[in-house]
């Protein structure tokens, strides 16, 4: 999936950029580029997306005068960030007519994508239970959620981005920060207890062993689904340890399944094939021991990053 901008130095030449400028912007771009994709990433949720807003900033880098531009990195992050919130807003308007939960498209990452994960910040930033939560909040809290938290840049430079006060900032961070801590809980389990619970859950679903599964799964869990319209799935949230077990069960007890584990988002995930040769990538949230939702996406759409 991975677009190398120096490729495409026919777009830049539609602008009037001489294709030796062209190729020189785009080197000075990629040498940013692992973190401008993680970044748009956090903010849209879609590597697909993210992709193309980084092909939008090469166009507008490209047509620059770079050589006035002091700092290129935060000179690219902003135009990112702007992009990739155009980019929201026009989504949050289409997610009307979306069959089903929409959940973020998984993205392998080991490697990542998006540079080193060697924080916890990062890595817990890519988390498929936080940027679901994520997408409850407003594109600019978003962006303010994402740059302070994730990039830990001050309000004075997020102000700088957004055109919006360094006071204004701190205050869309703070209603952001309140929303996600309603759901904190929910994804800040350490890595190995998700992978007990990921690898036990799976055992107990393969042989419908509902009495494991109970044993694994809060009383309040929440399963979420994601097939687009375009795979079986459920349309709406299913709510609550007992509707969530019989779930469980009834899409893997005693069916034939390829079962490959890899790190999805900076967790432990799993893609599991059906007889029908239908992929579904499962992550999981857990706390407390228990399994608090269940997140799994199985739209052809968001699956051409992952391993066949």
């Amino acid at each position: 999936m991975e677009q190398d901008l120096g490729d495409h130095p026919e777009a830049a030449s539609d602008a009037g950029v001489t294709t030796t400028d062209a190729v020189a912007a785009a080197g000075a771009l990629d040498a940013h580029r692992p973190m401008l994709l993680g970044l748009a990433y956090r903010l849209l949720g879609s590597r697909h997306d993210a992709e193309d807003v980084l092909q939008e900033a090469y166009l507008r880098w490209v047509a620059v005068d770079r050589a006035s531009v002091a700092e290129p990195r935060r000179y690219l992050s902003r135009v990112v960030t702007r992009l990739a919130l155009d980019r929201l807003r026009a989504r949050q308007a289409a997610r009307e007519t979306y069959v089903g939960p929409w959940l973020p498209e998984p993205v392998p990452t080991e490697p990542s994508p998006f540079g080193p994960l060697d924080r916890a910040e990062l890595r817990d930033s890519l988390a498929t239970a936080l940027l679901h939560v994520l997408e409850r909040l407003s594109p600019p809290e978003r962006a303010v959620y994402v740059l302070h938290t994730a990039f830990d840049l001050p309000y004075t430079e997020i102000a700088e981005i957004l055109d919006r006060s360094p006071a204004d900032c701190r205050q869309l961070h703070h209603r952001a920060e309140a929303r996600v801590h309603q759901d904190r809980r929910r994804f800040t389990a350490d890595r190995a207890e998700q992978e007990r619970l990921l690898d036990a859950f799976l055992a107990a679903a393969r042989e419908g062993d509902l009495a494991a599964l109970t044993g694994l799964v809060a009383r309040d869990a929440i399963a979420w689904t994601d097939g687009g319209g375009r795979v079986k799935a459920a349309r709406n949230p299913i709510i609550g340890a007992e509707r969530v077990i019989r779930f469980a069960a009834g899409v893997y007890g005693r069916r034939p399944v390829r079962t490959r584990w890899l790190e999805l988002n900076g967790q432990p995930g799993a893609l599991v094939e059906k007889s029908d040769g239908t992929v579904y990538a499962l992550t999981l949230a857990v706390s407390e021991g228990r399994i608090t939702d269940l997140y799994m996406v199985g739209n052809p759409a968001k699956m051409p990053g992952l391993p066949d």
